[in-house]
């Protein structure tokens, strides 16, 4: 539906309801084309006209049909509208009636109603009242006249006095319990009920407990103490299933008996609507005998309707309901179909457990033969209903009200239809036209409609159009109201309707006036909307534009003709919503979990769309119990499935101006059933046919049926495929081997998979014939000399055809041994004969015989006997030289007697035993290689290639077969003419300044000749590979290197060397380069800071010459002098300075050639009296002006110089430190120190560096915590005698590999003379970095 954007307004062309709409309103329009309630919006002239025009009656509340069973169900009312208000009257039966005038009728009357009831207070005097009445509405504009209501008489069903019933039946019969409701012309409502519950479980408990004799004698004892016991009663539904039915009659039927079935108070309750009464029927009782048998089976019969056939009749739009119970045991199971078409599936539902098929609002397509088919396992019954559908009169198309003008022609449209067809006749205000003056103004036409010419005032009119058949009349009432109103446009200015492409666009333009006003519709965008057939101007003013498009977008003009009225719309058009992906049909197993998919595209304009699933045109809603829908995006998800979750699912996405949907189904399929009652039919020669039965294919069609077979001789092989047939077969031929016991089955296969295999058929065993086949590939295996080993095929086991299978060899002699054959048998391959010389030519087959018989005549074959080697070497070998690298070779074919075997070719044995360039000494060193050419068996010729320029060769050839070579042919000696040398072994770059170059090389690995210089082509590595090559010729084969110059030094080059012989220049070696250019001091320096050291790093720059500069320093706490380092390399990336002094600034100077290229200014971490390492940072200082490089950049901590890591490694050194120590004054045996030692020290004992044999001092208390813990030194391997030699300093070395505790061992004192006692490694003095730190020195000191 299109979302318009608008105020909507009133009534639309010359509808008198909407022109009068003072309520309640004519009802002389059709309803709004788009559904939508409007407001009308009028001028003042117009109210005046609504007050002042007068409006036709019009019926508003039709008088009902009644059936009246009390005094109070008499009331019949009428209402109608019109201005003057209308004035009412009625005729029964087609009299005038006057109730006011009736003593026992009571007279309502107000305003715009009449109605009228009994004053009496007996039905006797009802019944006079009975008839058919009309209602009439008048005023001086028309009368309008109602539809006809019956009034019917009826006394209200009572109870009938009757007899209780005893039914007593045997188990297993079929029975019906009659209910007999009161007759009424109400419809009953059966209810079939027991008020015995107690006593029923009493009564099944002795049937179950007494022997059956004793049983049938004692149960009216029984039940004469059941119904004198006390026992507790509820009223309760008899339990209804497909066995125990109830009939449209109200009986209860019995398809058959159970003892359970056993009741005293079987009681039909009939209940009627409109009297609000139920009346309950006396209680039957049923005793049901157990059968002295087994219950016997019984075919279906039908209980009711009775017969094979019967007809009912019905009229449109009723509902009736086809009936078919039956009896049978076991129950029989009920099915409908139509015999003529298809059944229904929106109109008909099967209700009573299948016994009943409704019609609702049925139709007269429904018209035809219907078939209930009631069957079970001892056979079927079927009943035939007729059903016939005829129609009371309705309309096809009614006149219309409207306003006219004086002088116009009116056509009153009048159709109707019926079965049978009704008769169409016309009243003027409720008067026939027959009855009035003959006007020749007024005709009929033959369809029934009414035409008035030249209208006047005077026809004003209420006319009645009357359809009626043998089923009923109906009626319309069509105002004709002649009159004269300026012309007024309702619909209101500047509407903006909102359209999506593809959607039928209504635009309104209504008016009001008589004559009819005439509207024209105008577009800026086009000049004649009339042209394009999708556009339809509409009788009461609209515009419809069908299909709309993007281009119909624009400003839409409505006008009066002849006045100036008018109105403008604006048309927006958006994009139409579309399902881009759309949920596909699903096939899922059970249990597993499907997924519909459904995506679209929507107009932005339009927001977000809702998408809506249904089932079944049924709204799904996301389950949060069982979660057995999801919604996911655009993806309903459904867990489980199972048997209800089949259906037709529909994907809807819905905007506020369209919506679109797309269904697919949801079909629960699974493996197909295996098939069953295999059957073998029509044996034959080799042939059987093998039927069955399809099982249940669970909605997934059988593709196709694979036959299989057991070898009952054979069961180790299991079952094997034989056949495979379409899944629309049901039997196979199946071609068999003899002499076989076969045992089939089947298997189904459909889209989901293949089902079990079927239960196997009977065993079929197949008669022995004579082979018809003979084993294939018959050949000879000989390989030894002297012998014929013939072999073939084995044949399968199942080509025997017959007991006592073997083989028949057959063999002779090509030549020399006449037609006779030597013949043998044997039942495997292969088989050998002996003494038959040396490759001989042979006849050879085999044939294959069992009890039966011999197999075809089988074809001879040619095979030879054993081979041996070749006698002969090939002659007349010679060899011709093409080029130094290729030769041909050729000889003489050998004699084939001397091969003896198959020839298969000759074999060149091609040695180079040396270069040409060596003199023999040298040559006789040099390791031989032989290469060996194979060649065809008719070659007499070959060219070889690739052979090594300048040397010397030998060749030799032979022939062979598949046993061996023979002998090798006179060995053949030649030389290879010189050739071009190889490439240079090897070649390396040198630059001696930023412009020269030297190129170093050493001879090519194979010269092919005598090397007379070399060729040295280069050229400048660009962008465009256009650079010029230049050349340089050595003439000197003794030169090895070359110093090129006047090279630019900001260019890479390419370089290409090759050998030269007199043959020519050889292959190139290249290699590229460029010039190293002249070292400068490192211009980016990175520092990271820590409590006793700075590590620096810097950029190596790439081909510059390493240089070598010096770091300076000094302290600004205590004033020093300057210190420095030795010569640090820029080459190294890295360098460490150590010794420094925690919380202390110091300055930084670096220096090369005496020259300063940067300084800086550090301050380390920590305090002078805190010696725990702390946690580094790095620091980025800027390079001085006179060095513009690229500044410090800074440099994230290592993990080496985290505060954590130094500290924990740190402390855990100090700890076995001091282990030390204890261990050590352990080993001295308790010696004590002075005290006044340390205080005079200058240093703390900690930082003090060892010297004259002293390793620390320590207090008393220390020496008591020592003398306190003796077992830290007793049970540590660190106090053997191994570990406690302190002569020179390689203790300290192996202990003081870390960083910080080197720093507490190494700090600089007040003077230089500390450093005097150090070891000579001590990490204060110089330390020469080796090659294995990669320039990185573990330690460093300032030198002064």
């Amino acid at each position: 539906m299109p979302h318009t954007q608008r105020q909507q307004v009133g009534s639309r062309g010359r509808c008198s309801s909407r022109l009068l709409p003072p309520p309640p309103p004519l009802p002389c329009c059709p309803a709004h084309p788009s559904g939508h309630t409007h407001t009308l919006q009028l001028t003042n002239s117009f109210f005046f006209l609504v007050l002042t025009v007068k409006r036709p009656p019009v019926i508003t509340t039709q008088p009902e049909s009644v059936t009246v069973f009390s005094v109070e169900d008499l009331v019949m009312s009428c209402e109608a509208s019109g201005n003057p208000p209308p004035i009412f009257r009625w005729t029964k039966d087609g009299e005038e009636f006057d109730p006011g005038s009736d003593p026992e009728l009571k007279v309502s009357e107000r305003s715009g109603s009449s109605a009228f009831y009994t004053l009496s207070n007996t039905m006797d005097t009802l019944k006079q009242y009975q008839g058919k009445y009309v209602c009439y509405a008048s005023n001086e504009l028309g009368t309008a006249v109602s539809n006809e209501a019956i009034l019917k008489t009826d006394a209200p069903p009572t109870q009938q006095k009757e007899k209780k019933v005893n039914v007593k039946a045997e188990q297993g019969n079929s029975i019906v319990l009659k209910c007999n409701p009161p007759q009424s012309s109400m419809e009953p409502i059966i209810h079939w009920m027991d008020w015995s519950d107690s006593s029923d479980s009493l009564t099944r408990f002795f049937f179950l407990f007494f022997p059956l004799p004793l049983s049938v004698i004692m149960f009216p004892l029984v039940l004469f103490l059941i119904s004198s016991l006390p026992l507790s009663t509820e009223l309760h539904h008899i339990q209804l299933s497909d066995r125990v039915v109830v009939g449209k009659d109200g009986n209860l039927y019995f398809a058959y008996l159970t003892t359970e079935d056993s009741r005293v108070d079987y009681t039909c309750n009939v209940q009627y609507l409109a009297t609000r009464t139920i009346l309950a029927k006396e209680p039957i009782t049923l005793t049901v005998t157990p059968s002295n048998s087994l219950l016997r089976n019984r075919r279906p019969h039908m209980m009711r309707p009775t017969g094979t056939q019967s007809t009912y009749h019905a009229l449109r739009g009723q509902t009736i309901e086809l009936e078919c119970i039956v009896q049978g045991h076991p129950t029989p199971k009920v099915s409908w179909l139509r015999k003529d078409g298809e059944l229904s599936e929106s109109r008909t539902t099967k209700d009573m457990f299948d016994r009943r098929l409704r019609f609702s609002n049925i139709s007269e397509s429904d018209s035809g033969e219907y078939q209930c088919i009631a069957e079970n396992s001892q056979g079927k019954t079927t009943h035939t209903y007729t059903v016939t559908v005829e129609a009371a009169p309705y309309w096809t198309k009614e006149p219309i009200s409207q306003l006219y003008a004086p002088g116009e022609t009116v056509r009153l449209d009048c159709q109707a239809e019926g079965i049978p067809s009704p008769t169409i006749s016309w009243t003027i205000n409720g008067m026939p036209l027959s009855a009035t003056d003959k006007d020749s103004r007024r005709s009929l036409t033959t369809s029934g409609s009414l035409i008035l010419k030249d209208i006047n005032f005077g026809d004003t009119a209420i006319y009645q159009c009357r359809a009626s058949n043998k089923h009923g009349t109906i009626l319309a009432n069509t105002n004709v109201y002649v009159i004269e109103l300026a012309p007024q446009i309702l619909t209101e200015d500047g509407n903006t309707y909102t359209f999506a492409e593809g959607q039928k666009a209504l635009l309104e333009c209504e008016t009001f006036g008589s004559p009819k006003p005439k509207v024209i519709w105008e577009s800026g965008g086009t000049s004649s909307l009339l042209a394009d057939s999708r556009v339809n101007p509409l009788a009461n003013g609209g515009l419809e534009i069908s299909n709309i498009t993007h281009d119909d977008e624009g400003i839409y003009t409505c006008s009066v003709q002849n006045t100036n009225l008018s109105v403008s719309a604006e048309v927006e058009v958006l994009n139409k919503t579309e399902i881009l992906s759309p949920p596909q049909a699903l096939k899922v197993q059970p249990g597993n979990t499907a997924i519909f998919t459904c995506v679209a595209s929507v107009d932005p304009k339009l927001g977000a769309p809702l998408l809506q699933w249904r089932k079944n045109d049924q709204k799904l809603f996301e389950s949060h119990s069982d979660e057995k829908f999801t919604f996911e995006g655009p993806d309903l998800i459904i867990a489980n499935v199972g048997p209800d979750d089949e259906g037709v699912y529909t994907c809807q996405v819905i905007t506020k101006l369209d919506m679109a949907e797309v269904s697919n189904t949801l079909t629960l399929c699974d493996r197909p059933d295996p098939p069953v009652l295999l059957q073998i039919t029509d044996p034959k020669h080799r042939t059987v046919t093998l039927s069955w039965t399809p099982g249940d294919d669970h909605k997934s069609p059988v593709l196709e049926y694979v036959v299989e077979f057991e070898d009952q001789g054979s069961k180790e092989r299991g079952w094997e495929e034989l056949k495979r047939v379409g899944g629309n077969k049901e039997r196979a031929s199946l071609s068999l081997w003899p002499y076989m016991s076969y045992r089939f089955r089947v298997i189904a296969i459909n889209d989901v998979g293949k089902s079990d295999p079927s239960k196997p058929s009977e065993i079929h065993n197949t008669l022995a014939e004579a082979p018809d086949r003979n084993p294939e590939d018959v050949r000879s295996e000989s390989t030894d000399p002297d012998t014929l080993v013939i072999a073939w095929e084995d044949m399968d086991k199942r080509n025997f055809n017959g007991p006592d299978f073997k083989y028949r060899v057959l063999w002779r002699r090509v030549v020399g041994s006449g037609p006779n054959w030597h013949t043998n048998y044997t039942t495997v391959t292969p088989f050998t004969v002996t003494d038959v010389g040396n490759f001989s030519a042979f006849e050879i087959k085999v044939q294959a015989v069992n009890e039966k018989g011999e197999g075809p005549e089988p074809d001879p074959v040619i095979g030879y006997s054993g081979e041996d080697v070749p006698l002969e070497a090939p002659m007349d070998v010679g060899v011709v030289l093409i080029n130094s690298t290729a030769i041909r070779v050729n000889w003489a074919a050998v004699n084939r007697e001397t091969v003896r075997g198959h020839l298969l070719g000759y074999k060149i044995y091609l040695t180079r035993t040396g270069s040409r360039g060596h003199h023999r000494g040298r040559r006789s060193r040099e390791l031989e290689s032989t290469v060996v050419v194979m060649t065809g068996a008719n070659e007499e010729k070959r060219v070889i290639s690739d052979l090594r320029p300048y040397s010397h060769y030998t060749l030799a050839v032979t022939v062979f077969n598949s046993k061996g070579e023979g002998p090798p042919s006179e060995a053949l000696s030649f030389k290879t003419h010189e050739g071009v040398p190889g490439p240079p072994m090897s070649l390396t770059l040198d630059s001696p300044s930023e412009t020269e170059m030297t190129l170093h090389w050493t001879p090519p690995s194979q010269p092919n000749g005598v090397l007379i210089g070399y060729l040295l082509q280069y050229q400048r590595i660009v962008d465009s590979d256009d650079s010029p090559m230049q050349v340089e010729t050595i003439d000197d084969r003794t030169v090895t290197h070359l110093t090129l110059k006047g090279l630019d030094r900001h260019s890479h080059y390419r370089f290409y060397l090759r050998g030269r012989t007199a043959a020519g220049d050889g292959e190139p070696i290249m290699k590229a380069g460029a010039t190293t250019l002249d070292g400068v001091p490192p211009a980016n320096f990175s520092l990271s800071v820590g409590e006793n050291s700075l590590n620096l790093s810097w950029a190596v720059k790439k081909r510059h010459r390493d240089v070598s500069f010096q770091i300076h320093c000094i302290s600004k706490n205590d004033g020093r002098k300057w210190e420095r380092t030795e010569k640090v390399n820029s080459s190294q990336s890295f360098y460490q300075l150590q010794g420094l002094t925690p919380g202390s600034h110091y300055r930084l100077r670096f220096t090369y050639s005496n020259t300063t290229f940067w300084e800086t200014d550090i301050e380390t971490e920590g305090t002078a009296s805190f010696l725990s390492a702390k946690e580094t940072h790095s620091l980025s200082f800027p390079l001085p002006s006179s060095f513009p490089a690229e500044g410090v950049t800074e440099v994230q901590p290592s993990f080496a110089t985290q505060g954590w890591f130094i500290g924990v490694v740190s402390a855990i050194v100090l700890l076995l430190l001091i282990l030390l120590i204890l261990c050590f004054i352990k080993r001295s045996k308790g010696g004590k120190y002075s005290v006044k030692d340390k205080e005079e020290g200058p240093m703390d004992s900690e930082a003090r560096p060892m010297k004259d044999e002293t390793f620390g001092e320590y207090s008393d208390l220390e020496e008591k915590r020592t003398a306190s813990q003796p077992s830290l030194c007793e049970e540590s391997k660190l106090c053997s005698e191994d570990n406690l030699d302190f002569n020179g300093s390689s203790a300290i070395t192996t202990e003081l590999n870390d960083e910080s505790l080197v720093s507490q061992f190494s700090r600089p004192s007040e003077g230089p003379e500390v450093l005097h006692g150090l070891p000579d490694n001590s990490p204060l003095n110089p330390t020469t970095v080796s090659s294995a730190t990669n320039g990185m020195p573990n330690s460093v000191t300032i030198l002064d």
